[in-house]
C-alpha cells in the first residue's frame, strides 16, 4: 500500500472495471473487488498485482494479490482463485490500472497568497498559482494548470491546457503546449552558448529564438533547454526527456523521444521520431540522427546516423561491429597473457 501520508487511493474498483480500463481479458470473479495495488510479495487478498518479468513468476505463483495482471504465457503459473488480468503488454496494463488507483490530483484554482501575476497575464479558469509563483507581464496560462512554489513564467511566455510546472522551474522566451509536466528546478529558455571568439577573448552572440515543446511532453528535475539562438529549440509532441538532461540551443526533438538522465545534446543536433538515447550519451553538435535510432549509455555520438541505427561506445559505432571490437581485445588480451608478454 502506498504511503497514505502522501497518495490517496481512488477505488475500490471491480476486476470487470480494471478490465475495462486496461484493455484486458478476465479469467476469474469480474465481480470481485479490489481496493489497491501491491507489489507480489507484499499483496493480500484485496490487491491487484503484476508480472511482466519472468524471474517473478516463483513469486507469482506464491502471491496472496487478489488479483494480477499477466501476460498469456504465465497464466498457467497462477495459484489458485487469483482473479487475472491477461494483456500482451502486461506493464502498459499495469500502468493503465495503477493511474485509475492513482490519478493525478486536480489543480485547486486560484492564486496563493504571495504569489505575483502581472495585471496584463492571461490565467486560464481552474489554473493553480501556488505561493512565492511569478508569473510575468504578457504570459498566458490555459485551463486546469498548476504552476508551483516559486516557478518563475517569464514575460510572453504561452503555456497550453492541463500543465503542470513544478516548483522553482524557470520558463523564458517559450511557447508550451498542453498536458505538459515540467519537474522540479527544470530551467527552460536560458541563452543558448553561442561565443565569437579570438583573441581578445570571447564575445557573447545574442540569443534571439525561442523554446517550442508540443503536447504531451514531459521533462525532469533539473533539466535545461537552451533557447534557439534565431531558429527555435524544438521539443516534438510526446517526448520524455529525464532528470538532468542538457538540450542545447537550435536543437529539434521529433515526435516521442526518450531522452534518459545525464545525456547532453550540443546546439543545431536534430533528432528524428522515436529517438532513444541512454544515460550519460553526448551527442556532437550539427548532427541529424535519423527516426528510430537508439543510442546506447555513455555513447559518444561525434556523426549523423541513419534512421533505425543502434549505436554504442565511444566513439558511437553499430553494437554489433562494438562487440566484435570487444571480443578480439579480449582474445588479444588472453594471447599476451599466454605468451607472458
Amino acid at each position: 500500500m502506498a504511503d497514505p501520508r502522501f497518495y490517496r487511493a481512488a477505488g475500490p474498483f471491480t476486476l470487470s472495471a480494471l478490465a475495462d480500463i486496461a484493455g484486458a481479458e478476465i479469467r476469474g470473479d469480474g465481480a470481485r473487488l479490489l481496493r489497491d495495488v501491491a507489489p507480489l510479495v507484499t499483496a493480500g487478498p484485496d490487491d491487484i498485482s503484476f508480472l511482466d518479468n519472468p524471474a517473478y513468476v516463483r513469486a507469482f505463483s506464491a502471491s496472496r494479490a487478489g488479483a494480477c495482471i499477466v501476460g498469456p504465457a504465465v497464466t498457467a503459473a497462477a495459484p489458485a482463485g487469483m482473479g487475472l488480468l491477461v494483456a500482451v503488454n502486461a506493464y502498459k496494463a499495469y500502468a493503465l490500472v495503477a493511474r485509475a488507483f492513482y490519478p493525478d490530483p486536480a489543480p485547486v484554482g486560484g492564486t496563493a497568497e504571495g504569489a505575483h501575476v502581472s495585471p496584463t497575464a492571461r490565467i486560464g479558469a481552474g489554473t493553480q498559482v501556488a505561493a512565492g509563483a511569478v508569473v510575468g507581464d504578457g504570459a498566458e496560462i490555459g485551463h486546469r494548470c498548476r504552476i508551483g512554489a516559486n516557478a518563475v513564467i517569464g514575460d510572453g511566455v504561452c503555456i497550453g491546457d492541463d500543465c503542470d510546472i513544478g516548483a522553482l522551474v524557470s520558463i523564458r522566451f517559450a511557447i508550451i503546449g498542453s498536458h505538459v509536466r515540467v519537474y522540479a528546478g527544470a530551467q527552460i529558455g536560458e541563452d543558448g552558448f553561442g561565443y565569437a571568439s579570438d583573441d581578445t577573448g570571447h564575445t557573447h552572440i545574442p540569443q534571439l529564438g525561442r523554446v517550442v515543446i508540443g503536447d504531451g511532453v514531459e521533462i525532469g528535475a533539473n533539466t535545461t533547454i537552451d533557447r534557439g539562438s534565431g531558429p527555435d529549440t524544438v521539443i516534438g509532441d510526446g517526448c520524455i526527456i529525464d532528470n538532468l538532461v542538457q538540450i542545447g540551443h537550435n536543437v529539434v526533438l521529433g515526435r516521442g523521444c526518450v531522452i534518459v538522465s545525464q545525456v547532453g545534446i550540443s546546439g543545431s543536433t536534430t533528432l528524428g521520431d522515436y529517438v532513444i538515447i541512454g544515460g550519460q550519451a553526448g551527442l556532437a553538435g550539427h548532427l541529424t540522427i535519423g527516426d528510430g535510432v537508439r543510442i546506447g549509455a555513455q555513447a559518444g555520438v561525434m556523426n549523423s546516423l541513419d534512421a533505425l541505427s543502434t549505436v554504442v561506445g565511444s566513439p558511437a559505432m553499430p553494437y554489433k561491429e562494438f562487440w566484435r571490437q570487444m571480443a578480439a581485445l579480449k582474445r588479444l588480451s588472453a594471447a599476451k597473457k599466454k605468451t607472458g608478454d
